[in-house]
């Protein structure tokens, strides 16, 4: 059973951890291969500006209702600036440093820090097996990740980003399940991509000279991002969120790096050590355990 979901949902609702799981783990590679041609803060500044223009679209031909959002609008879109825009940047801009698969794992220790908050902040429990379960992947994520840490003073840093990144999207998670349930979802994602991009665009002024090749590599990786990660991916990330406990949608990040980690040895190359592979089986176990009602 998903992390996500109740005993009763259909089958449609039962796949949509599976696709979130698989949409996130391309952001990875794509980004990537994407970031050998353009600079980390301006890959993720076009992706939310071409994700919300996409949305805006799409919310015009549909004629989507925005009076769910009224009052909430703006916590929303804090929400989305610091799940999407500080997030992703940070992220990013580890990237250029660390492989993917490094990052990924970095970034499922999200699931213990959301099911650790949305105790006091909205009042979920969680079984004593969940609680097992994401102690678990906390400890595989640790077992790859710590080493990284008394590495080269670039590896420190991405991991320093690596935990910004966190936060940010804990704390956008955490915010929009406090105020995000109920809304319509097209406009709610909408205004929280819509946050993110302008946040991504002052980033980049203030610490980055923009750089692209213009490659069709570039625009592909890009075009990618925009349309399965960002508009799908997160869609698929509110949905979720709007139907079950934060802590147990979150627990679904513990299975990227696994995949990542996967794909980038066979796409990219990139090692895939003994403790990652003993990180990363860790980690399923402990979403295995998490997802069991």
């Amino acid at each position: 059973m998903s992390a996500a979901l109740s005993p009763a949902a259909s089958p449609l609702v039962r796949l949509a951890p599976f696709a979130f799981i698989a949409l996130w783990s391309t952001s990875f590679i794509t980004a990537r291969v994407g970031l050998q041609h353009v600079s980390p803060l301006y890959f993720v500044t076009l992706r939310l500006l071409g994700a919300t223009l996409l949305l805006l679209l799409l919310c015009a031909i549909t004629r989507a209702s925005w009076v769910s959002l009224r009052g909430r609008w703006w916590r929303l879109a804090l929400a989305g600036a610091l799940l999407n825009g500080v997030a992703l940047a940070a992220f990013h801009v580890a990237m250029v440093t660390v492989n993917a698969a490094v990052i990924a794992l970095l970034q499922s220790l999200n699931p213990l820090i959301i099911a650790l908050l949305a105790v006091p902040m909205l009042g979920e429990r969680l079984g004593w097996k969940a609680w097992v379960g994401l102690v678990l992947g906390a400890v595989g994520v640790a077992i790859v990740v710590a080493p990284k840490a008394l590495g080269t003073e670039a590896e420190v840093e991405a991991m320093v980003l690596g935990a910004i990144g966190i936060a940010g999207l804990a704390g956008g998670t955490l915010l929009y399940g406090q105020h995000g349930r109920g809304v319509a979802l097209l406009p709610a994602t909408t205004v929280q991509l819509g946050a993110a991009a302008v946040l991504g665009m002052v980033l980049t002024a203030l610490f980055e000279t923009p750089v692209s090749d213009n490659s069709a590599v570039a625009w592909i990786t890009i075009g990618w991002n925009i349309v399965a990660v960002s508009v799908g991916g997160m869609a698929l990330y509110y949905f979720m969120l709007n139907r079950g406990a934060a802590g147990r949608v979150a627990a679904n990040f513990y299975l990227v790096p696994g995949v990542v980690g996967i794909a980038g040895w066979l796409l990219l190359g990139e090692a895939l050590a003994p403790l990652a592979v003993a990180g990363l089986v860790l980690a399923s176990i402990g979403v295995f355990l998490v997802a069991r009602r």
